[in-house]
């Protein structure tokens, strides 16, 4: 047993969104107690430690604060090194100017491998304790980035991006329809639910324009009978108003979300369903909300990201009321920043910037329930992850506020009872230098040298 001691925050028990306040534990004087196996045994008061824990090792964070790993729903391991890309449009330019260019080039091998460690060292330096990864399209880079997730101890669900149609500067990642679905298949035998579990497999289209309706006809029935398995399905989905018009005129649906649900004129299995999660969902209608709520299926809400691209802003109060889960994601590189607390310090700015009644200030407790529990609930891992409960893996952050400039003093103001203000504070102010320490199942995790 072990026992962290420091400012414990978190959401409890397994509430909606708009429960996450009367859930919302904030304890100046708390201690997580972890047993040998990384299962939190005691969540609490410290001065309430059980006799169990005594006589532990007790790792003093004062004046720390101990918060649920962050948790990311969509992010880019082949676009570790091309953040901040110009591409001098939105988002069809900058694939084609940026993105494939610079993907098509981890088909070197030792480069894949860099980059798969660069990737991992930087999750670990903003607490990114799990992630749903989209992948890389050469096998052997997928290899390095699950063999650098496991070896530094992360949790990591992805999956080979795959493309079989694309201009011609997406032509060193395209495959045939037969071997896009072997490529996959084999993916998800050699690596799902590996790493002592710590590793899942994902089929991910990268979406419905580089794909066509034979590739998702051929993915529905791949999906359909590993689903039950626990693998994901992960797509982006109305991202952009010209991609939704292209996909609308390609595939012949009145709704892009036609496309992954079987809808089209061939038909076939839908993709969507529980652990399915679209990233941006941007431009949805009223049905395809309520469709995305009816299956279960999740949003990776990516406001840094659509910032970047001048995508639009996600509307926050009709998505929410829809009933879907709506989690959150880093989307680097278009999103370029790595830190979640940045990604919700857009959110909340992006929000109280709505036109007219839409606008909202988001609270303190929704913010982080969007960066923790929401993920857990998104990726079917709330049973294991997402806030600290006992009973739970003990997947957490230390934040050190004296790592940080400026942070003493802005914490110093609040009063520690507050915990409103001082979450909001925490949240919107944190920087990386105030990641002190990094927790997957109670170890701490560092990057292989």
């Amino acid at each position: 047993m072990r026992v962290y001691r420091g400012h414990l925050i978190h959401i409890g028990g397994a509430p909606r969104l708009d429960a996450a306040r009367d859930h919302l534990v904030s304890i100046p004087d708390g201690a997580l107690a972890v047993d040998g196996a990384g299962t939190i045994r005691f969540s609490g008061a410290y001065p309430q430690l059980p006799e169990a824990a005594a006589g532990a090792e007790v790792l003093d964070c004062r004046p720390g604060f101990l918060l649920p790993g962050f948790i990311d729903t969509h992010i880019h391991f082949p676009q570790t090194h091309c953040v901040d890309s110009y591409g001098g449009g939105q988002l069809l330019d900058w694939l084609q100017r940026c993105i494939f260019p610079a993907e098509a080039m981890l088909a070197d091998a030792g480069y894949a491998r860099g980059v798969a460690r660069d990737f991992c060292g930087r999750r670990i330096a903003v607490g990114t304790t799990t992630a749903l990864v989209f992948g890389s399209a050469f096998p052997h880079a997928q290899d390095a980035l699950f063999e650098e997730s496991i070896a530094a101890g992360l949790r990591t669900i992805s999956g080979r991006g795959i493309q079989t149609v694309g201009p011609e500067a997406a032509g060193p990642l395209l495959t045939g329809d037969e071997q896009a679905i072997e490529l996959t298949r084999n993916e998800i035998e050699r690596w799902h639910n590996r790493g002592d579990g710590l590793t899942q497999a994902a089929v991910v289209p990268r979406f419905a324009l580089s794909v066509t309706e034979k590739t998702l006809h051929a993915l529905g029935e791949l999906y359909e009978p590993v689903r039950a398995d626990g693998v994901y399905f992960h797509t982006h989905l109305s991202e952009n108003l010209s991609e939704i018009e292209a996909v609308r005129a390609d595939y012949g649906v009145q709704y892009y979300l036609d496309t992954y649900d079987g809808r089209c004129a061939g038909g076939g299995a839908s993709l969507l369903g529980r652990r399915s999660v679209f990233a941006h969902a941007v431009h949805c209608t009223d049905h395809e909300l309520a469709r995305l709520a009816e299956t279960g299926s999740s949003i990776a809400h990516c406001p840094t990201s659509q910032l970047f691209l001048g995508s639009g802003t996600m509307p926050w109060r009709r998505t929410t009321a829809s009933g879907v889960t709506v989690a959150l994601g880093t989307d680097v590189s278009a999103g370029d920043e790595w830190l979640i607390p940045r990604v919700l310090n857009d959110c909340f700015k992006v929000h109280i910037s709505e036109a007219g009644a839409q606008a909202l200030s988001i609270p303190p407790a929704d913010l982080l329930f969007t960066a923790t529990l929401a993920g857990a609930r998104a990726l079917d891992l709330e049973d294991r992850v997402g806030n600290l409960d006992v009973g739970k893996e003990a997947d957490f952050v230390v934040i050190d506020p004296q790592r940080q400039p400026l942070l003493p003093e802005l914490v110093a103001r609040i009063d520690p009872a507050d915990a409103d203000r001082l979450l909001f504070t925490l949240l919107m102010s944190v920087r990386e230098d105030a990641i002190d320490g990094v927790y997957v199942r109670g170890r701490r995790v560092t990057v292989p040298e």
